[in-house]
C-alpha cells in the first residue's frame, strides 16, 4: 500500500473551498490523469483515469462527509484506493486543505512511481492547481453540503 499526503493553504474562505471540492465532476480541471468523474449519487462517483499510459476505471464511495471539515472515501470493488481530505479554517479568508491518499500500486510502472515518490509530486501539483483555481475564480461553481456519518466498524464504534 502506498500513502501520499499533501497540504496547501488557499486564500479563500473555508466554505468556498469545501463547496468547490464537492464538485467532483470538475476534478479533471486540476487533477492530472483524471479524465472524467461522474457523480452517480450523493455518495458514489465513477472515475476514469489515465496515469503513465495506464487506463483505469473505478467507483468510489464517500464513507464520511461533514461540511467544512472532511470528506473520506473508499473504492468499491476492483481498485484498492481510499483517502480523506480535511479543511481547516486559518482565518476568515484562508483555508488549509490536507489530503491523504492510500492506494495499491499495480504493475512495475506504478510500483516504481510509488518508490520514486512520483505520486507525491503529482498530488502536490494537483493541489497547487486547485489553489490557483480557487484563488483566480474566488467562488465555487456549486456545492453539496450533505452530511454522511461513518458507519460503525466491527467493534460498534
Amino acid at each position: 500500500m502506498s500513502t501520499v499526503t499533501s497540504t496547501i493553504d488557499i486564500d479563500a474562505p473555508i466554505t468556498t473551498v469545501y463547496n468547490q471540492w464537492t464538485q467532483f465532476e470538475t476534478f479533471p480541471q486540476f487533477m492530472s490523469g483524471v479524465e472524467q468523474v461522474r457523480q452517480l449519487s450523493d455518495t458514489l462517483t465513477h472515475w476514469e483515469v489515465s496515469i503513465a499510459g495506464v487506463d483505469r476505471e473505478f467507483d468510489a464511495e464517500i464513507v464520511e462527509q461533514h461540511p467544512d471539515e472532511r470528506i473520506a472515501w473508499n473504492s468499491v470493488g476492483g481498485e484498492n484506493h481510499a483517502g480523506v481530505v480535511t479543511f481547516h479554517r486559518l482565518d476568515d479568508d484562508r483555508t488549509r486543505v490536507s489530503l491523504q491518499l492510500d492506494w495499491e500500486p499495480q504493475g512495475a510502472v506504478e510500483h516504481l512511481g510509488a518508490l520514486l515518490q512520483v505520486d507525491d509530486i503529482q498530488i502536490d501539483r494537483d493541489l497547487h492547481r486547485f489553489k490557483e483555481l480557487m484563488e483566480e475564480n474566488g467562488f465555487e461553481t456549486g456545492a453539496w453540503r450533505g452530511d454522511v456519518d461513518r458507519a460503525p466498524d466491527a467493534t460498534g464504534r
